[in-house]
């Protein structure tokens, strides 16, 4: 890819993530295009089908939760890192319920993005908890889809971000009780 064409698709995943949360998914093609700095005709170059720019979006937003997990846990002791990477996934979650309607629509071109994302973000989380496990800092008997799936529960029943951040800090409470250290 060309480095002006790599910009042009950088630039309006960008955008269209801000748009989205700001508008929600279904926002017009143009506020998308207008805020990355391109034609509406370079947005439907790169992405032919609203679906398309939504998966883009979610995959760039989930790669980037993964990947801070060796950051972390590269700064900070297997617990913090652990308790930091969960408050990151939490913003993560707070901040796409709209791409969470869009990918439970029933829409084809979404089939393949669960398993996508509990696979990847399970991996990231995995290896937080086995490291705070093995640190004794966390209770061992917690494994990476159930806490993807309480922190989402926690988010979606908080109506607000910031009381989903609580919720979120009380369950990390709860995995340091009954560790070993």
């Amino acid at each position: 890819m060309r480095a002006d064409a790599r910009r042009n698709l950088d630039a309006l995943t960008d955008a269209a993530k801000a748009v989205f949360a700001d508008d929600g998914v279904d926002a017009p093609a143009k506020v998308i295009a207008d805020r990355a700095g391109v034609g509406v005709g370079t947005l439907y170059r790169h992405f032919p089908q609203r679906s398309d720019l939504v998966v883009a979006v979610f995959r760039n937003a989930v790669e980037a939760c993964a990947d801070a997990a060796d950051d972390l846990a590269a700064a900070h002791a297997p617990d913090e890192a652990l308790a930091r990477w969960l408050q990151r996934f939490t913003e993560f979650v707070a901040t796409k319920r709209g791409l969470a309607a869009a990918l439970h629509s029933g829409d084809p071109a979404f089939e393949a993005l669960p398993d996508y994302f509990i696979g990847r973000l399970g991996d990231a989380l995995g290896g937080l908890l086995a490291a705070a496990a093995a640190a004794g800092t966390i209770r061992p008997d917690v494994d990476a889809p159930q806490l993807l799936r309480a922190v989402a529960d926690l988010c979606h029943g908080a109506p607000t971000a910031e009381q989903s951040q609580l919720m979120v800090g009380l369950l990390v409470d709860g995995l340091r009780y009954r560790a070993t250290a």
